[in-house]
């Protein structure tokens, strides 16, 4: 696996937020898809031949029983992510992936980070989608860039914890359930 560059910010681009539960794909090279991770998962996949790319943004790996078509949990987010890929001209055989989050956020609930980073792990080795660089686990939330058209990314790791406040938000306004206990789990 490589390791995961710096990149410099570029006057021209495009930035676009992808927030948890949603992804984007495209093959705007001006774009560059950010997001902040904590215990959540972004995959960040594209076709360096056909030069098209996307990220999402998911919560937890599986959905309870009743929800499997929620974009907020992994193998709908990779689906959806895969899915525009292949619409924008990519070939599956040619599809690579950059995965970063999965941090232990609270200490006391169920890692749900490491739940999170097994699960994509998982899939990419199932589906048959070559990893080519990772930055999962730790305790800290990170600011993710990346440049769908270059495959290029970044990676900030987030001190202040405000930073996740609009995460927070969201999740408090919609808890989730931990699909592997069956408690529901807030996530910080």
């Amino acid at each position: 696996m490589t390791a995961v560059r710096m990149m410099t910010p570029d006057p021209q681009e495009r930035r676009v937020h992808v927030v948890q539960g949603s992804h984007h794909v495209t093959g705007d090279p001006g774009v560059v898809l950010s997001t902040i991770l904590g215990s959540c998962v972004a995959a960040c996949v594209r076709d360096p031949v056909a030069r098209v790319g996307g990220m999402n943004h998911f919560l937890l790996p599986a959905a309870p029983e009743g929800e499997a078509g929620d974009r907020r949990y992994g193998v709908q987010a990779m689906e959806l992510l895969i899915n525009g890929l292949l619409r924008l001209g990519a070939r599956r055989d040619r599809l690579e992936a950059k995965v970063f989050g999965g941090a232990r956020m609270a200490v006391g609930f169920s890692d749900i980070g490491a739940k999170n980073a097994e699960f994509v792990r998982r899939f990419l080795r199932d589906e048959d989608i070559r990893l080519v660089a990772e930055s999962l686990g730790g305790d800290r939330a990170r600011r993710l860039h990346f440049q769908p058209t270059t495959g290029k990314a970044s990676q900030h790791l987030v001190r202040d914890p405000a930073v996740l406040a609009r995460e927070r938000v969201l999740t408090r306004q919609a808890p989730v359930a931990d699909a592997g206990s069956g408690e529901l789990e807030l996530f910080s």
